[in-house]
């Protein structure tokens, strides 16, 4: 019995990992419906995000489905910078790495776009700039 007993944690932390795994999957698929038909997406710690017919749009994943935070239209987008994802204005060097936010200033509007990884975040500020002046 005691065997039996000393095996029991183990049996719950088997049962907690599938759990979690079959939620990672369930995001994962509820994510490729979302971002299908789009130009350009990513999903990450941070969240989610897509460009569609020229409107970056990003979500976080609440409870079992992508809830929409906030849309930017890319043909009036003047300026991207990378900034650091908590310390205020800063913007991030070339050597960082991390958490950060792409801001996207445009039509007299700031938003902040988060992203799990700096290099990620630096591929989608050069494809999104293009972007912009394909549009113009």
């Amino acid at each position: 019995m005691i065997h039996g007993l000393l095996w029991l944690p183990l049996l719950m932390a088997f049962i907690l990992i599938a759990a979690l795994g079959w939620l990672e999957r369930r995001r994962q698929n509820l994510y490729l419906i979302w971002a299908k038909g789009s130009e350009l997406a990513k999903l990450d710690g941070t969240g989610a995000a897509r460009l569609r017919n020229g409107s970056l749009c990003w979500s976080s994943f609440e409870a079992g489905n992508f809830k929409e935070e906030a849309t930017f239209e890319v043909k009036k987008l003047e300026m991207v910078e990378l900034m650091a994802l908590s310390s205020g204005e800063a913007p991030l060097t070339q050597e960082s790495q991390g958490r950060c936010r792409l801001r996207l200033v445009g039509a007299g509007k700031e938003m902040d776009v988060p992203f799990s990884d700096a290099e990620r975040a630096r591929q989608w500020m050069d494809q999104l700039m293009s972007k912009a002046r394909c549009d113009l």
